[in-house]
């Protein structure tokens, strides 16, 4: 998959069957909208353009919107790299662009830039100035700019319609098994390892300490977790189990959000280490103890249970 950050970079085509969207989250919804794109492409000898923005449309228009992100803009290429797409556009997204019309969205650059012949969007889209463009619009632009528009229908699973703004519900809750089945993916965040308050070490549970990469990435519910955690050591990515705490530390009468994770069998030092954690189940909420035994009796009920998902998912994972 190319990928261009800049439209100057990209050469119009001949055939280019289409998409366009935020794409946030890379969801089920979105993978089958991409999947019709592919195809259509593979069938018809054309290639596959996704037109996606960054940032997020919203991050620019409300600036004072307390919107939070499911993926990064490298989390949402490296997501994509796996679709089978030809190309992937980035549109750096700001108010200049956002005053394009509809038609000239449609005429300007996926006509006379990109080269659309087949345009395939999602369910109730919209774009251009004031979101003013929908699916009627693009059925009478596509007879006069010589492109044919397919619109996909929602996605459903159980009866939930798929939508980012779901998904972020489910996290927002500590949901991370329903996130991961709309989003076809478990759920992720990437952090560098930064000095903490080093208390883990004093009652047998020493943590890496994460500051998160993208500042408007969802954190999920406070609560602890099981997770996959992935860091290079030794010249190659390595896959561990660990216990991940989200919260406050409230039974140290702290207020500061952190995120921690207790590396299973790994002793060595991360400081300065990106490592990738990847949510694979909840397993209780924050509780605010009594004493600091309370909580190390506790945490090793913790582990028994991560332990124990471990063991009885292997091959799952």
């Amino acid at each position: 998959m190319e990928v261009y950050r800049d439209l100057s970079e990209f050469k119009t085509l001949k055939n280019a069957v289409v998409t366009a969207g935020t794409f946030d989250g890379v969801h089920l919804g979105h993978q089958a909208i991409i999947k019709h794109v592919v195809d259509y492409a593979s069938d018809s000898g054309g290639e596959s353009v996704l037109v996606t923005f960054h940032p997020h449309p919203r991050i620019v228009l409300q600036p004072n919107c307390d919107l939070q992100l499911l993926t990064s803009i490298e989390e949402r290429i490296a997501l994509l790299s796996k679709t089978g797409l030809d190309h992937l556009i980035i549109i750096p997204f700001d108010k200049e662009f956002s005053r394009l019309s509809s038609l000239e969205f449609v005429r300007d650059l996926l006509v006379n830039k990109i080269g659309t012949k087949k345009l395939i969007i999602g369910y109730d889209h919209h774009f251009g100035r004031n979101r003013e463009g929908s699916f009627a619009h693009l059925k009478e632009f596509g007879p006069v700019y010589g492109f044919e528009v397919r619109e996909i229908p929602a996605q459903d699973v159980d009866s939930l319609k798929i939508s980012s703004t779901q998904i972020r519900y489910a996290l927002e809750e500590g949901d991370v098994k329903l996130a991961q089945k709309l989003l076809g993916h478990p759920y992720s965040l990437s952090g560098t390892v930064v000095e903490g308050k080093q208390l883990g070490r004093t009652i047998g549970f020493p943590t890496a300490n994460l500051k998160v990469l993208e500042n408007r990435k969802l954190i999920p519910k406070y609560g602890v977790y099981l997770a996959e955690v992935l860091f290079e050591i030794d010249g190659g990515v390595k896959s561990f189990f660990g216990m991940l705490n989200i919260g406050v530390k409230p039974t140290f009468g702290f207020e500061e959000l952190t995120i921690e994770v207790n590396v299973f069998d790994f002793d060595g030092d991360l400081y300065g280490k990106q490592l990738d954690v990847v949510f694979i189940d909840r397993i209780r909420s924050e509780v605010k103890f009594n004493n600091i035994q309370e909580l190390q009796a506790q945490l090793l009920i913790d582990k028994k249970q991560c332990l124990n998902i471990i063991h009885t998912n292997t091959s799952s994972f």
